[in-house]
């Protein structure tokens, strides 16, 4: 039987509403106001991914039209004067670019986050949009949209073969595709400025990748650089010149940072513009016309960006003098007049800015919520911590307000904590605003979000000492900085969690299995629990990184290499998990699918233990309707308010527009049984 913890009720005038506290625990954070879900942004950021025409007389960005991420644009001159292009009622408006005629957009959407991508156009001046590719099993991707090019963009589909994009050439006004290459086990293609495809990127037998030069459409047979298997994570090409003269790298090969490399086609010269000593360039901006690279970011702890040109360098310092926290340069238009500048704080939701370079102007972009104004979101931190082994993590600490008054980045007394872990692996966690992390600091937990062995950013040895390491160092780094946490009086020692998707519901499900007794209780999103099967899929899903999933994780097509994976995954120590667990599935999730989550539950319910399975119908890997992450989150904080004892606002209505329903352990997180009756449809079992 689970434990069942004794609770109660304290209502408090300033919270509107009741606060859900452990017995017999305090914090000092409860003193600030309950902050509603509903404000945190879950889902639903005011804005996001803006960007400027090439003529520069439109901004555009996505923001939510009921409830749903839609395209907003306004003219440059009235930025307050917004107005909405797209209105998609379910499926969200991802990732899109301007035509470089400034007369439409394309963007990309799914289904029900099945990742079958495709490409639509919408006009400037109005009307529905248009589909330009397949709908049914395939996977369209924008490959490069110029200002140089008016009437053609490039894209990729993998329509001929599911695991290869051929690439096309995309007519803007009459959407009429055109062969220009087949893949035949190519993973991508490159173009310089004037959509002159320059280069193909092979895979290698090794993990490696190969770069052959592209001429006059034809793939050159032998490759002109090569990327060994130990860089191709910190290894990429980041475009070409206009005159495909110059080829720009982020570079680790001779070193361990990736630089910022141009190499000059015409004699092979490599000249470093940029490296850091601790972090990896991990973004580069390019003059629209020109192509040519002229400012770089590193983010050691924070972002830091350096600008090459004396121009850059002045607009930067202006930058970072009107606005406080790291900053992005998200797009320029065609004359480079104009930028889109996203400004990323700790404590708030990220803002887009509209900047004109010849003035120095800064104009926030109109249509910006503020549903937090004035709230305490806690007090974050840039720490480090030794692995050991002595790797050395670099991390980030949430404080609830009111717990550190002294302002030494430590609470005054020991809080429940919640260890956050990144997806990807090879991902990081950041410094900027995070929703989950402002939620939990609200209800009274510090957060410790950590780059463990095998996160990007910090350099290739970084990365490779997570290589074969899931379940074992990788896993270790995750313990260490729960132990830290705990040595430095931040976490209590019985009252530390930990929570995660993808990798990091991986991580979480290896926690409790592996160490069963360092956890408190977990929150799996989407985690693979069978590492057999998982490697599989992957391998199937991206043929390209087949084999270097086999080196980085195990190989699953031996005797000796199944029996690695066995021993790593989960689902073979289910028999050790003794503490609650709450898992989340999308049912539409082609990388780390249904059967993933189905099983660890099973094998957890068929022996009584404590486990809670929430199933989302309409979403895939990464939930992306708010009104299911809301439904996410009410559970979440209810799960762990019960286990650690931190506060929870009360469910109300939050699960009743969400699709989620609870195959099993309904009864076993407090009023969620009862918050799910007042929902439609049969969601309990």
């Amino acid at each position: 039987m689970p434990l069942r913890f004794l609770t109660f009720l304290v209502c408090i005038a300033a919270v509107a509403g009741c606060v859900r506290f452990q017995h017999g625990q305090t914090f000092a954070a409860n003193s600030a106001p309950l902050i509603e879900r509903t404000k945190l942004q879950l889902g639903t950021p005011s804005l996001q991914f803006g960007r400027v025409s090439p003529d520069g007389q439109w901004v555009s960005w996505l923001a939510p039209h009921e409830g749903v991420m839609n395209l907003w644009v306004a003219p440059t001159a009235m930025p307050n004067k917004a107005r909405l292009l797209t209105r998609e009622a379910i499926d969200r408006v991802s990732r899109y670019f301007w035509s470089p005629d400034s007369a439409s957009l394309f963007y990309a959407q799914d289904l029900g986050g099945n990742q079958n991508f495709v490409i639509y156009k919408v006009n400037l001046a109005g009307g529905p949009a248009r589909a330009l590719t397949p709908a049914e099993k395939t996977r369209a991707q924008i490959v490069a949209v110029s200002p140089l090019v008016k009437d053609r963009i490039l894209v990729g589909m993998n329509s001929r073969d599911p695991r290869w994009q051929d690439l096309y050439s995309l007519d803007v006004n009459s959407g009429d595709l055109s062969l220009l290459l087949q893949s035949d086990g190519y993973t991508s293609f490159v173009a310089d400025p004037t959509l002159v495809v320059r280069a193909a990127i092979r895979p290698r037998a090794d993990g490696g990748l190969d770069v052959h030069a592209v001429n006059s459409g034809r793939i050159a047979a032998s490759p002109f650089e090569s990327i060994p298997y130990e860089d191709v994570r910190t290894t990429s090409l980041l475009g070409y010149s206009a005159d495909g003269q110059t080829l720009y790298w982020r570079d680790s090969r001779g070193r361990d940072t990736a630089a910022l490399v141009a190499h000059d086609l015409r004699n092979g010269e490599k000249k470093v513009l940029g490296v850091h000593p601790r972090a990896d360039v991990v973004a580069a901006t390019a003059h629209p016309i020109t192509g040519e690279i002229d400012a770089y970011e590193v983010n050691p702890l924070k972002s830091e960006w350096t600008g090459l040109t004396a121009q850059t360098r002045r607009d930067l310092e202006r930058l970072t003098r009107r606005l406080k926290g790291e900053i992005e340069i998200s797009a320029r238009s065609a004359a480079d007049d104009k930028w889109v500048v996203v400004l990323k704080s700790s404590d708030r939701p990220s803002r887009l800015y509209l900047y004109e370079r010849e003035s120095g102007r800064v104009t926030e972009l109109g249509g910006t919520r503020d549903d937090l104004e004035g709230a305490a979101l806690g007090d974050k931190h840039a720490v480090s911590i030794r692995s050991r082994d002595g790797l050395v993590q670099s991390a980030y600490l949430t404080l609830p307000p009111g717990s550190d008054r002294d302002g030494n980045g430590r609470p005054d007394t020991p809080l429940p904590m919640v260890l956050l872990v990144h997806g990807g692996p090879w991902e990081r966690s950041q410094f900027y605003y995070q929703p989950t992390s402002a939620l939990l600091a609200n209800r009274g937990y510090a957060t410790l979000a950590t780059n463990f062995r095998g996160s990007t950013g910090f350099g290739k040895a970084h990365v490779s000492a997570g290589d074969r390491e899931w379940g074992a160092k990788m896993q270790d780094d995750l313990v260490d900085a729960a132990e830290w946490a705990v040595s430095q009086g931040i976490a209590e020692r019985d009252k530390v969690a930990i929570y995660g998707g993808s990798y990091g519901g991986y991580a979480v499900l290896a926690a409790l299995a592996f160490t069963p007794e360092k956890f408190a209780c977990g929150v799996d999103l989407f985690g693979a629990s069978n590492l057999v099967t998982q490697v599989e899929s992957d391998a199937a899903r991206n043929e390209a990184r087949r084999a270097e999933y086999y080196r980085r994780v195990g190989d699953p097509t031996t005797e000796t290499g199944r029996a690695f994976l066995t021993e790593r995954s989960p689902i073979s120590r289910a028999d050790a998990i003794s503490r609650p667990l709450l898992v989340a599935q999308g049912a539409n999730d082609t990388q780390v699918k249904k059967p993933q989550s189905d099983q660890i539950v099973e094998a957890l319910r068929s022996r009584g233990a404590s486990v809670t399975y929430l199933l989302f119908a309409d979403e895939g890997h990464g939930f992306t309707r708010p009104e299911n992450e809301i439904a996410l989150m009410a559970i979440t904080e209810h799960f762990l308010a019960q286990c650690l004892g931190g506060r929870a606002e009360p469910f109300g209505q939050s699960l009743r527009p969400s699709s989620v329903t609870v195959p099993h352990g309904a009864n076993l997180v407090e009023g969620l049984r009862e918050a799910l009756a007042e929902s439609p449809g049969e969601n309990i079992k």
